[in-house]
């Protein structure tokens, strides 16, 4: 890639414990991951790894959080924008985007998300409540992440064609069950989603639902291919997962691994562009 194109990791977290637990990280698999994890920490391994950008992408469901990213990505050069979290349920949503828009670092935010994956209900997008919100997310000119299990990809469809005016980012190909080399329906459901004009998808998560001890980059391809014919390059972008990616990669590891999934001629718009325009960094 040339100097001049801009290498954008689009999706990429930071926390800190002694500010609030990360509840999600239990049990012995995750231990590593309960330390800080700091911008500081990012910054070396992304420059290293030739990155100018990220995309800071929220963790837990609570208020606090996206007020302090938007005041991360204006103090550091690296964070080119937010993906935060909002109660989409709540009536004035429309108003607390906008407050958010109007805080220190406001015009980072660029995208909103829930952990629906965490969801019981597999159609908790499409219940009225929900669908309002997105609307307003539409409204205010962001979008709209997806972290969604592949049960769930069927909602998803029902979601971004109920919503054509929101652009749904769909994040670690939905979480295909690569460890046990699986593909329908997750292939078929990840199809219909992107045939969909307003879908876009990330090629991030994937040495996390691999074999975290035992993958290898052939056990990754069939499921970058299926998001690489869906998508097209100009639908899909690069995203670390960093630091969860740790479990099962070096940052250095997972930049390497997503240009053997990909070919010289696709790499400007899924280390960049895309992004960069999705985004609107």
């Amino acid at each position: 890639m040339g100097a001049a194109v801009t290498v954008v990791d689009a999706h990429h977290h930071v926390w800190d414990l002694s500010v609030r637990d990360q509840d999600w990280i239990t049990g012995p698999e995750l231990q590593s991951l309960r330390r800080n994890f700091t911008v500081a920490d990012l910054a070396p391994e992304a420059r290293a790894a030739g990155v100018d950008r990220t995309v800071l992408v929220q963790t837990i469901t609570v208020p606090e959080e996206t007020p302090e990213f938007l005041a991360l990505a204006a103090g550091h050069e690296l964070i080119a924008g937010v993906v935060g979290w909002t109660d989409l349920t709540r009536p004035d949503v429309a108003d607390e985007l906008a407050r958010l828009r109007d805080l220190p670092g406001g015009r980072y935010l660029k995208g909103i998300r829930h952990q629906v994956q965490g969801e019981p209900d597999p159609e908790w997008l499409l219940r009225a409540d929900v669908r309002r919100g997105l609307a307003a997310v539409a409204e205010a000119g962001l979008v709209y992440d997806l972290v969604v299990l592949p049960h769930q990809l069927p909602a998803c469809v029902k979601a971004a064609a109920a919503v054509p005016e929101l652009t749904f980012v769909l994040d670690h190909l939905g979480k295909p069950p690569i460890a046990s080399g699986a593909l329908d329906p997750w292939a078929s459901d990840v199809r219909t989603l992107a045939a969909l004009s307003n879908t876009v998808c990330k090629l991030s998560g994937m040495v996390t639902e691999a074999d975290p001890e035992r993958w290898t980059v052939d056990d990754l391809r069939p499921y970058a291919d299926v998001v690489l014919d869906a998508f097209g390059p100009d639908r899909l972008m690069f995203g670390s997962d960093w630091p969860v990616c740790t479990l099962a990669a070096t940052y250095a590891e997972v930049m390497d691994t997503a240009h053997q999934l990909t070919g010289p001629q696709d790499r400007t718009q899924i280390f960049g562009a895309t992004a960069t325009r999705v985004y609107d960094l």
